[in-house]
């Protein structure tokens, strides 16, 4: 449930986003399949595009259903989203596999799996508006990506401008986005990677703009756990420097945006969460105690676009994951020491 909110939510507007060490080419995109040539006077820098879709995810109320799409995988969703410009709520439910429905207020959230009857209460401080330019103070999107108009397609009945997101480099992933045309919400996403092949694929297939959604009825709806075993984990704000570790040489685009232990249970001795952003792309790094009965060697999983690279570094057992090429998270785990 947390992959598909994540993927969800980063599509919606309202996610982190929720992304080696070859020769850096140009991402080879091809024109978007039935769209119109765009005039030269509508090409707008990244730092215009992405201005446009943030301002478009904190001032739109909509209904939805999405369907998220990797490889041979395929999740759908139904979305209930309201925000007045700073405070966001929004509700999803899944209509695949196990039922589940994440509501959530700004980066409070909690997740309901009425098959279990559990409630997971938790503050995610990833998420927040996509694109997450507000809160990547200094950096230069401009050096990291190149937006590269394509043209029109419809989207779920709607008339949408299609854009590339070039990155600079082969240290992230590119992105196709549909953008609605009057309001500027993303109604389509394709992570790709440097030949221009389709990784993942987030789309609305049914969408009500400017819905009557209420955000005091999402407000009951999410305080009500009555009937349900409410979890909570621990979530202390830190820094790597106070949990002893540093990143020798910083991976280029990325700043470290949030640093938190999360321990399970009261008592219980927390892992480390630490995570970087360029602004779009996003990388986790979990740092835990090493235990032999449930670390083996080092390990590489994926899933659509998202990588994950786990090893031993000394004493611990350290998990770089993120929508990034795996090189990338080779370079993370390169840099990363003990320093006590």
């Amino acid at each position: 449930m947390l992959r598909l909110l994540t993927i969800g939510q980063r599509m919606l507007g309202v996610g982190a986003m929720a992304l080696g060490l070859y020769a850096a080419p140009a991402l080879a995109l091809e024109p978007a399949r039935g769209a119109s040539a765009t005039p030269p006077a509508q090409e707008k820098s990244i730092h215009a595009w992405l201005e446009r879709l943030h301002e478009a995810a904190r001032r739109r109320a909509y209904i939805g259903t999405f369907v998220v799409s990797s490889g041979a995988e395929m999740a759908a969703s139904k979305i209930w989203h309201v925000c007045d410009g700073t405070q966001q709520l929004e509700r999803i439910e899944t209509l695949t596999g196990a039922p589940r429905t994440t509501i959530r207020r700004n980066d409070e959230v909690v997740t309901f799996a009425p098959d279990l009857k559990v409630a997971l209460r938790e503050r995610r401080e990833a998420l927040r508006l996509f694109p997450d330019l507000l809160r990547t103070p200094g950096q230069q999107i401009e050096s990291l990506y190149a937006a590269r108009a394509q043209g029109q397609e419809r989207v779920a009945g709607f008339d949408a401008l299609v854009v590339d997101f070039v990155p600079k480099d082969a240290l992230r992933y590119g992105y196709r986005i549909w953008s609605e045309k009057t309001t500027g919400l993303v109604v389509k996403l394709q992570t790709r990677d440097a030949a221009g092949q389709v990784l993942e694929q987030v789309a609305f297939t049914e969408l009500q703009l400017d819905a009557p959604v209420k955000m005091d009825a999402l407000i009951k709806q999410m305080d009500n756990t009555a009937g349900y075993q409410v979890i909570k984990p621990e979530l202390r704000k830190t820094t790597a420097e106070n949990e002893g570790w540093r990143l020798r040489q910083d991976v280029p685009g990325f700043q470290s945006m949030s640093c938190h232990v999360r321990s399970e249970a009261p008592g219980r001795t927390g892992s480390v969460q630490w995570v970087f952003s360029d602004g779009l792309a996003s990388v986790s790094l979990f740092l835990e105690s090493y235990d032999a009965k449930r670390h083996s060697k080092e390990k590489l999983a994926s899933a659509g676009a998202t990588h994950s690279l786990s090893r031993r570094v000394g004493d611990h057992w350290v998990t770089a994951m993120g929508e990034v090429p795996p090189d990338t998270l080779t370079l993370f785990l390169q840099s990363l020491e003990r320093t006590r």
